[in-house]
């Protein structure tokens, strides 16, 4: 049995991450720190600081993971993230103003292949949202997502942020299903991976053309885009 048919077969979820699968977080970022940084004078490329950010956002969540403390909220991962980034950048800033531009992530619009790819899964699976945002956050962004999800899951329903484990684990509790009833979607290898060691099935979006990786738990599935995987499983 082929993986498209197994996933056919035996998948009655399709459960995606938000934050650069759903929702084009870099443009998204690059548009609202445009003005903010012409405004400081700062003659470098926006989107470059948007990368620095999601880099520095991506570590510290980690870094808060290992820690095996208190999980942090997202948006004070945000907020520490791109406070460290602009004072690298040499940009001067408030604290006010980092939080009206982490703000700015519930905002975020879906990729324009998206709505209409979802719209035709949902016909054969329920759609669900697993994302490292925070409930709040999640509820936000409802209105700017274009369809209507059955679940939005925060990982602060686990404690941790994606990948670990429990994150993956959580989610399948909270749907009532077993982990390999569950195909997760992302733009990230490290969430495949992470679904995929949870012992999900995992369907890899690869939008900007980027090697998986060797790791042992590959994608079930690669795709280009939203539409791609709708033809393909939907």
């Amino acid at each position: 049995m082929t993986a498209i048919e197994t996933i056919k077969d035996n998948v009655r979820i399709c459960m995606f991450d938000l934050y650069g699968t759903v929702v084009d977080i870099q443009a998204g970022l690059t548009r609202a720190v445009t003005p903010y940084l012409k405004a400081k004078g700062w003659a470098g490329e926006p989107a470059r600081l948007v990368t620095w950010w999601r880099r520095a956002h991506f570590e510290n969540s980690m870094i808060d993971a290992l820690l095996h403390r208190t999980h942090l909220p997202y948006r004070e991962v945000g907020r520490i993230s791109l406070s460290y980034t602009l004072e690298r950048a040499g940009v001067r800033h408030t604290q006010d103003e980092v939080r009206k531009l982490v703000a700015e992530i519930e905002r975020l619009q879906p990729f324009p292949d998206v709505v209409a790819a979802l719209e035709r899964l949902q016909r054969k699976f329920r759609l669900v949202i697993l994302s490292n945002g925070d409930p709040d956050m999640l509820e936000a962004i409802k209105p700017h997502l274009g369809i209507a999800f059955d679940r939005l899951i925060s990982v602060a329903e686990a404690g941790s942020f994606k990948p670990h484990a429990a994150t993956y684990r959580k989610a399948a509790e909270i749907m009532a299903a077993r982990p390999e009833e569950i195909l997760f979607v992302a733009n990230h290898a490290f969430d495949c991976v992470g679904a995929k060691a949870a012992g999900m099935r995992a369907a890899f979006v690869d939008r900007r053309k980027r090697p998986f990786g060797d790791w042992p738990y590959q994608p079930d599935l690669v795709v280009g885009d939203f539409w791609e995987l709708a033809n393909r499983v939907g």
